[in-house]
């Protein structure tokens, strides 16, 4: 289905109860601070890449006016059944494409658009995949091993994953998507587990995970000992950096000029990877510092919008406590030519190589 028009609706009538009582309660986060990055403008034409629950859709089309448009694209059919409803008031100017964000191309493509003035995408699990136990993405609620963001797709469910790899694979998951210094025990402790049968729910994985810290790590440990364990698994059964990657591999030669993208995260990878792609391409030299002279004949082609990561006010996160670890990060696209905005030189780099004012973003 990936690159079509969206027609669904929520599977059955439990989950469409359920889904809809989150689509009632769910508040989007960071909302004002996304609406300042993207100024949408009306008239424009917009892309959201993780409609979601279409709360940030929503306000965006509140402000882009009766000839705006928006695509909204999603890997969860659930998810946008619910976004259909919310935003059913606009009508045929809102756009549904069940497909991951990363293949936005193929959406835009088949609406005949070249470019958009501005893309939004929130990454990572919602609260509502979070609160449905049948989702496997939490260990709070006992529930089959799933954690696949689109059901529909092919991706293998964790439990697939959990039951088939290989110690050293399950440690260099773990430790690499979850940081987790305890990657190496809970993998073992997997793998010895699975000998007496096959896991198949949260509340089974999380007991071993839990069985494999040492005592005084539980004891003194803020978080659940499963929550790395349980954040690497979702990452790596969605390839969800990969995903990342490839959407900002293509995304800014699809903004017009002067549009904006906005990236929300959670996770110090993610963040980490937005952090260094906007940096480089707002810089005129991309060289390795070894190098005398500029080779690469890069030009900027964004202004960071956000020389820091935005985050969640206090007011914000005494609504939303799940809002702590979004962290938002912008930027604005240069038209052919156009120079970035001052910059300070810096005498150590390579010729044709700045620093932006203010630093890196």
């Amino acid at each position: 289905m990936t690159g079509a028009p969206d027609s669904t609706t929520p599977q059955d009538a439990s989950v469409s109860t359920e889904g809809a009582r989150a689509a009632t309660l769910h508040v989007p986060v960071l909302l004002d601070e996304v609406l300042e990055a993207l100024a949408p403008r009306p008239g424009g034409r917009y892309l959201d890449g993780t409609v979601g629950l279409g709360g940030h859709s929503a306000a965006i089309m509140e402000r882009i006016g009766p000839d705006g448009e928006l695509c909204c694209l999603d890997r969860d059919t659930t998810a946008l059944g619910l976004a259909r409803q919310r935003l059913a008031p606009w009508g045929g100017r809102v756009h549904f494409f069940h497909t991951r964000y990363a293949d936005f191309e193929a959406a835009l493509d088949q609406l005949g658009w070249d470019k958009v003035d501005g893309a939004l995408i929130d990454i990572g699990v919602s609260s509502m995949q979070i609160d449905m136990a049948d989702r496997g993405f939490s260990f709070h609620a006992d529930g089959p091993l799933d954690m696949r963001m689109d059901r529909d797709g092919d991706e293998a469910p964790a439990s697939k994953l959990v039951n088939r790899a290989t110690a050293d694979v399950l440690k260099d998951i773990i430790l690499r998507y979850g940081e987790d210094p305890m990657a190496g025990r809970i993998a073992r402790a997997i793998v010895d587990a699975r000998v007496a049968g096959p896991i198949e729910t949260t509340a089974q994985l999380a007991a071993i995970v839990d069985r494999a810290y040492p005592a005084k790590w539980r004891a003194t440990s803020r978080n659940h000992p499963a929550t790395r364990t349980f954040q690497a698994l979702r990452m790596a059964v969605n390839d969800e950096l990969g995903q990342l990657e490839r959407f900002l591999d293509r995304i800014l030669d699809r903004l017009n000029p002067g549009g904006r993208l906005a990236v929300i995260t959670f996770h110090s990878l993610e963040d980490r990877i937005v952090k260094h792609r906007l940096r480089d391409e707002s810089q005129g030299c991309v060289c390795p510092r070894s190098v005398s002279r500029c080779e690469c004949g890069h030009k900027a082609r964004v202004d960071v919008l956000t020389r820091k990561p935005v985050t969640a006010s206090d007011a914000e996160l005494a609504r939303n406590s799940r809002a702590s670890s979004a962290k938002l990060r912008a930027a604005q696209r240069l038209a052919e030519g156009q120079a970035p905005r001052p910059r300070r030189r810096n005498k150590y780099a390579p010729e044709g190589r700045d620093e932006p004012e203010g630093g890196a973003a």
